[in-house]
């Protein structure tokens, strides 16, 4: 049976309080005859009067991928609209491959066309913001990670309709006589780590001192049992040129036809697909190994042309010698992990530690807020050690933040065996907001250790993954939550047994080519089955030959190619971006965590910049803006829109924080859960002075409300001022203070002073008793240490509340700021209670 559901738009507060951000969700239908039903997963804007204004502004995404050999050329259609009676600004995060080179952004308008045009990415805000400011429609996309996107349309009229194009092309990933292509669809929820400073962009999140734009990378999630209503559809056209053979895609089901042996088209059978997962399609091809070449485009202009250089190294037998290892394995066991994703990371780790060779040593490392070791140092690998391990692996729980750095650090601190070549297998999700400061730790911390990070889970952060590999000397591997665990333990093994390409150097033979235009600058070392791929530029036509040299399993090694570097050649334009694509991104790696901390290198951001405006490239320093100056609209200042978006498959409400999490910069929220099929809902959300909820209320959702009993969110966590202090005068230079609650900050400032607290309360807010008070403790799924330390500082009286989310109960006043400071604590708040 189907339930007819409807939505609304909660206002989202911003801390400059300049502006509304309004978040969507679903809810059931109201029992009013006045209301017009509405689909399942349609979202509605609540006016002030809490009747419908109308439908949330992204209604869909089409994709379209079209490709020809190694090359990809990636169409992406947003269709917004707005059938409110005033003016909006849609801004929605989304991502696109951490590869993709984007070269190229439209706007329509009914039948008006504007070309995006590229520019510095403060040019570009500006422009966008007059333009916004002068009553024109306008678009602006901003690049936050290299697979995380902003797009910001302003102005959209009640009743108008805006279709934003934007198109990248990309090089498809090659293994094993396997073609691979993926489509992201849904940014997963990040760990900010580090101090609040302020909130400049619409997401969720404060910005913090470690992740100065966390605000911009965290949209809104739909809270459990909800959906966006947006959705999407994609097409892959495949024109492999020789017969194709197998073609599967492990994600979603489709639909696949081949007009002829060496083509097919491959769509989505769901017209109307949920964005939760990446859409991840495989296909081999006649012939057991790709042929080595050159793809190469040239311009008609005379001054030479781009090519990509593929050769593919011999198949050589496993080593017979056996290289001493030291096998460390790193496991996330923060709260996104929780659910499926844990148990898909403890079965994969388990199938490796099973293989590890009786004469390598090893160790295990686990962690979320905190990291603990199996063994203080690596440890022979025997029977004892094994079972100690085994069981180290099934005590492993999900919960908690991400502290990624100091795993990376003790995963790669140096090693007491230099005899034996550390391989340190590192599963997680990479659900981070410091993602560049972690790469740039790899980097500097590597030594001759290999990694390789599993990533775990239907939408994890492939950008971060690929480049700790990449920074690592290792390869990443995505194990989506139905992946044969075992085969990938296999595939790792099989990686690490086989021998390597290495020390690989070019000879161009007097060819117009020169290694600075060569991409990467230096050649990665190359697995069994793995092709080399090289992007480089050539300043002048000629023919001749290409020699690449290496040593495969310690032995030389070499191949030479005959090449012709046309003086023309139409065909394959999109390399052009693909080897400025290569470019930034060699740049880009020479100053990660400048980057990440917004301060930069100048003279690496000026080259990034040059080479971005030539090429018409979307990066982190540039912005694609459009601007539509034929017309002014009326009305006002537009009222901002934050898209809602999906959590992604398998991951856990429970272990990001819940509603309360993704709700935190909200107003006051009302919630009452209920029983829900997918598309349905489990929260009734309303505009509210306090967070109580009324009888009323819950019985509308499906269930009524006990009385005495408080969900809710937390209130929105206020901009921290310089100066700043906590009631008692003491500064606020921490998150602790964000942490808790005025109300409960002024009792704690005033038992400081005056030593007593009397019967202080505040009807229906607040109960203070012999110098303890009642609190609402948001500590996520504590674990029992975590208990044990709250317990410590004086927590009596403890029940659950809304499914483990928070703890109720009575802590003494005196240590209301000690309990706040704890890590796994979130937010502390006096109870509301229900109307009765």
């Amino acid at each position: 049976m189907k339930v007819k559901t409807r939505a609304i738009l909660i206002p989202i507060l911003t801390l400059a309080a300049a502006f509304m951000v309004a978040f969507c969700v679903c809810r059931p239908t109201l029992a009013d005859p006045k209301q017009t039903p509405v689909t399942p997963g349609e979202l509605l804007i609540a006016g002030p009067n809490g009747q419908s204004a109308g439908a949330c502004p992204l209604k869909h995404t089409d994709v379209d991928a079209q490709i020809s050999g190694f090359i990809a050329r990636v169409t992406v259609v947003q269709e917004f609209s707005n059938p409110t009676g005033e003016k909006i600004e849609a801004v929605y995060t989304f991502p696109l491959p951490e590869d993709a080179a984007v070269d190229r952004m439209e706007m329509k308008i009914g039948e008006r066309l504007i070309v995006g045009e590229i520019h510095r990415r403060e040019e570009a805000r500006k422009i966008y913001d007059d333009a916004k400011a002068a009553g024109h429609v306008a678009s602006l996309l901003d690049q936050e990670r290299p697979n995380i996107f902003t797009q910001a349309v302003a102005n959209i009229e009640p009743g108008a309709e805006v279709k934003i194009t934007i198109s990248y092309t990309q090089l498809l990933k090659y293994e094993a006589g396997t073609y691979k292509f993926f489509f992201p669809t849904v940014v997963g929820p990040r760990y900010m780590p580090g101090a609040p400073v302020g909130k400049e962009g619409a997401g969720t999140k404060l910005d913090t001192t470690e992740v100065p734009d966390a605000s911009k990378i965290s949209p809104p999630i739909t809270p459990e049992g909800t959906r966006a209503g947006h959705d999407i559809s994609i097409k892959v056209s495949i024109n492999a040129g020789v017969t194709l053979q197998k073609a599967t895609c492990e994600t979603h089901a489709t639909d696949m036809q081949f007009p002829d042996s060496t083509s097919a088209v491959i769509t989505l059978q769901d017209k109307a697909t949920i964005p939760n997962k990446d859409f991840v399609l495989n296909y081999q091809v006649a012939g057991k190994e790709i042929q080595s070449g050159l793809i190469v485009y040239a311009p008609e202009n005379g001054n030479g042309g781009f090519f990509t250089l593929i050769m593919q190294p011999p198949m050589v037998p496993k080593q017979n010698q056996i290289t001493p290892k030291e096998m460390v394995f790193v496991i996330d066991t923060s709260g996104s992990q929780q659910g499926e994703p844990i148990k898909k990371s403890k079965e994969t780790m388990l199938y490796c530690i099973k293989n590890v060779n009786p004469g390598d040593t090893f160790n295990m490392i686990a962690f979320s807020n905190s990291l603990r070791k199996l063994f203080e140092t690596a440890q022979p690998y025997n029977a004892e050690n094994a079972a100690a391990a085994e069981k180290f692996l099934t005590e492993c729980e999900a919960g908690g933040g991400t502290e990624m750095l100091p795993a990376v650090k003790a995963a790669l601190e140096p090693a007491a065996d230099l005899k034996r070549l550390r391989i340190v297998v590192f599963s997680t999700d990479g659900f981070i907001g410091n993602d560049m400061a972690l790469i740039d730790c790899v980097q500097k911390n590597r030594g001759n250790a290999r990694m390789f990070p599993f990533g775990i889970g239907s939408s994890v952060n492939r950008f971060l993954l690929e480049k700790m590999g990449e920074a690592g000397g290792g390869a990443a591997e995505i194990v989506l939550l139905n992946s044969d665990s075992k085969g990938i333990a296999e595939k790792f093994y099989n990686r690490i047994r086989s021998p390597l390409l290495t020390d690989i150097t070019l000879d161009w033979h007097g060819l117009p080519i020169t290694a600075e235009d060569m991409y990467p600058s230096i050649a990665p070392d190359l697995f069994a089955s793995q092709p080399l791929i090289l992007k480089g530029r050539y300043t002048s036509a000629a023919k001749g030959e290409i020699t690449v040299q290496g040593r495969l399993g310690g032995r030389p090694w070499s191949e030479t190619i005959q090449v012709e570097l046309p003086a023309a050649e139409k065909n394959n334009d999109s390399l052009a971006s693909i080897w400025a694509r290569a470019k930034v991104e060699d740049l880009m790696d020479k100053d990660w965590l400048g980057a990440q901390i917004g301060k930069p290198n100048p003279n690496i951001k000026e080259d990034v910049i040059k080479v971005a405006l030539e090429y018409n490239l979307m990066t982190q320093y540039t912005s694609f803006v459009a601007v539509d100056r034929s017309t002014v609209t009326g009305g006002g200042d537009a009222k901002t829109v934050a898209v809602p978006i999906e959590i992604p498959e398998g991951v856990s409400y429970e272990g990001v924080g819940g509603q309360s999490l993704n709700l935190q910069m909200t107003g006051s929220l009302n919630a009452a859960a209920a029983p829900s099929p997918r598309g349905a809902t489990k929260f009734r959300l309303n505009y509210a002075e306090k967070s109580d909820v009324s009888a009323d209320s819950a019985k509308v959702a499906g269930r009524p409300m006990p009385a005495n009993k408080t969900v809710g969110a937390p209130r929105p966590v206020t901009k921290p001022k310089k100066g700043l202090t906590f009631a008692d005068g003491s500064a606020k230079d921490s998150y602790t203070a964000l942490k808790l609650d005025k109300t409960l900050s002024e009792l704690a400032a005033s038992y400081a002073k005056t030593g007593k607290s009397g019967k202080y309360a505040i009807p229906g807010k607040l109960v203070v008793k012999n110098g303890n008070v009642e609190v609402l403790i948001w500590a996520p799924n504590a674990t029992a240490k975590q208990l044990a330390e709250l317990a410590k500082l004086g927590l009596t009286g403890r029940t659950w509340v809304q499914a483990k989310k928070m703890i109720r109960g009575w802590v003494p006043i005196k240590n209301l700021k000690a309990i706040a400071a704890l890590d796994f604590v979130t937010r502390m708040a006096p109870p509301t209670y229900s109307k009765k």
